[in-house]
């Protein structure tokens, strides 16, 4: 029996996480799933109720589950709080507490979508892209602060890495291009950076132990060009938590929307499944997000956490049968197709799977 918790967070989160969830029941049924689900507050709504973006209650649900399917965290109303309490804090918490180093980022850039993307479509044709991140290091959990000498304000944020942090990273990408296409690119600023020099060097120390497997590398910079020149060239792209922040949310662009990618947060436990997109404040009640992403997210538990391959393609099969019919929620919406809300493409995709 797998424990799935539930974080649906703020704006537009719960939103997509219901229908997340209604596809998931969809799939129960036609496969006799066995899940239990609960559910815990994440981010501002955790603020607003105990004053903690990560409250010890849900601390406690969090080490009793298997699996956390999370919404969306953040917003304005929360944008003027120190940054020790921000809503962001608590998913930073929940990723470094249970040791979720390896974030997955699929891009896809599905062909029934191909005329919504800004790229011409012979650049974006075929792109299937695994973006591989370090999540729990680097800048965003190194040391940081602020100091004033007179008038003039300084700050510091300090982006730390040890190599096993980087070995497991590593290998877990090359893990990853064996199940795929056997390419990977590592991706660092090492021309710059010390802790890219090691990150170069651990990745060309790991590949000795994957002989069946193509590495090469780029600079950061270069990587962010070369996916508006030639995203099709890359299979994995492996790299740091900020780096694979900026450039995951760039790829997005390729396949049309975030409101299409998902992704998951794994470790040796626990894994977390989150949309990638944020909280959406300006649509958020309207029946407007688009909630593929964390329907496709739902799709990659299946396969990783429940070991359901066949349950994870007939998700990913209704996302393109819905899109064949014509269906878009606003962010993929063009004239002549179907404009529908929210729920609608829940429900369209559940009784596909059905």
């Amino acid at each position: 029996m797998i424990e799935i918790l539930l974080l649906p967070g703020d704006g537009v989160g719960p939103e997509v996480v219901e229908q997340a969830m209604i596809v998931l029941d969809a799939v129960k049924s036609k496969y006799s799933l066995e899940y239990t689900i609960s559910e815990g507050m994440i981010g501002g709504q955790a603020i607003d109720a105990t004053g903690k973006p990560l409250p010890q209650e849900t601390l406690k649900k969090v080490q009793a589950s298997d699996v956390i399917i999370l919404g969306s965290v953040g917003g304005p109303k929360w944008d003027a709080l120190p940054s020790d309490i921000r809503p962001e804090k608590g998913l930073l918490e929940l990723r470094k507490g249970s040791d979720l180093f390896a974030n997955l980022r699929p891009v896809k850039c599905w062909p029934q979508l191909l005329e919504q993307s800004p790229f011409k479509n012979h650049v974006v044709e075929g792109v299937d892209i695994l973006i591989v991140r370090e999540l729990i290091g680097g800048a965003y959990f190194g040391k940081k602060g602020t100091s004033h000498e007179g008038e003039s304000t300084a700050a510091f944020d300090t982006i730390e890495y040890n190599d096993m942090q980087i070995r497991r990273i590593i290998k877990k990408a090359m893990d990853i291009a064996g199940t795929r296409r056997n390419r990977i690119t590592s991706v660092d600023k090492a021309n710059v950076l010390e802790t890219s020099r090691l990150w170069r060097k651990i990745a060309e120390e790991e590949a000795l132990n994957y002989p069946k497997i193509t590495l090469n590398h780029l600079y950061v910079d270069n990587c962010a060009m070369q996916l508006c020149l030639n995203p099709a060239q890359f299979d994995i792209i492996v790299t740091e938590n900020m780096f694979g922040d900026i450039l995951s949310d760039q790829a997005s662009v390729l396949g049309a929307s975030l409101g299409m990618l998902p992704s998951a947060s794994i470790g040796e436990g626990i894994a977390l499944y989150e949309p990638i997109h944020g909280s959406a404040p300006d649509i958020a009640g309207q029946n407007k997000a688009n909630p593929l992403a964390a329907i496709l997210s739902v799709a990659m538990m299946l396969d990783i956490s429940f070991n359901h391959r066949q349950a994870a393609e007939d998700v990913e099969k209704a996302v393109e049968n819905v899109l064949i019919a014509g269906l878009r929620t606003a962010d993929i919406w063009t004239k002549g197709l179907g404009l529908v809300g929210t729920r609608e493409m829940g429900k369209a995709i559940a009784e596909q799977i059905k």
